[in-house]
């Protein structure tokens, strides 16, 4: 059980916060959550990428010119990769990258990325984080009182607009509902600042993906 300290948005602390690891896991599958990075950066990759290969070129199929006694180099057509205007050597063709990760696998690499952001005391715990209206400056108030001067993850307990208009300019910093987080967006941040509530979201969840 570890406990966390909750901090309020003026930077001190006003609190604990019991949470119980084994609801993440109770360890850090490293594999698993390697495989989630990559396959969440190979499902972001479009596959489009396509170049002509000497079969897609326009250009005569006949050989150029014997194929021995002229002294010079053996030569085919003029579609060949070598040929200005020729086809690409191997010519990449439109293709799908993505990986499937069932939801189970999804759920256990979110827990471990959840698990080490806790063993590493890089989970921050918040308390009474609002605006009354979209203002960038109070939340990179709240983030330097809390000393966060790296990448982060904001997670909140459910959609506030206000304070993802807030967020949205500030560099390194991701904002994500409790069932928007993925095990890529927490892996790959330094810190994770959350709300309690966001965190009694993810501790009771059940399924989610």
């Amino acid at each position: 059980m570890f406990k966390v300290p909750v901090y309020d948005t003026e930077g001190r602390q006003v609190d604990t916060m019991d949470v119980d690891e084994g609801v993440f896991g109770s360890r850090v599958n490293i594999p698993l959550l390697k495989q989630a990075v990559v396959a969440y950066h190979a499902n972001k990759r479009q596959g489009t990428a396509a170049t002509k290969g000497r079969g897609d070129v326009e250009g005569s199929t006949r050989k150029l010119y014997r194929q021995k006694g002229t002294g010079s180099a053996r030569r085919g057509n003029i579609r060949t990769n070598i040929m200005r205007g020729g086809g690409v050597a191997f010519a990449k063709r439109p293709r799908d990258f993505r990986q499937r990760l069932p939801k189970k696998m999804r759920k256990a690499a979110l827990d471990s990325a959840i698990l080490a952001k806790l063993l590493g005391n890089d989970l921050v715990l918040v308390q009474g984080l609002s605006a009354e209206k979209p203002q960038t400056s109070k939340m990179v108030g709240v983030l330097r009182k809390l000393n966060i001067t790296r990448s982060c993850l904001l997670a909140l307990g459910k959609r506030d607009r206000n304070i993802y208009l807030s967020s949205r300019n500030i560099p390194n910093l991701t904002v994500r509902t409790a069932k928007e987080l993925n095990a890529f967006d927490v892996a790959t941040r330094q810190k994770m600042l959350a709300t309690t509530d966001a965190i009694k979201a993810l501790a009771g969840r059940e399924g989610q993906s």
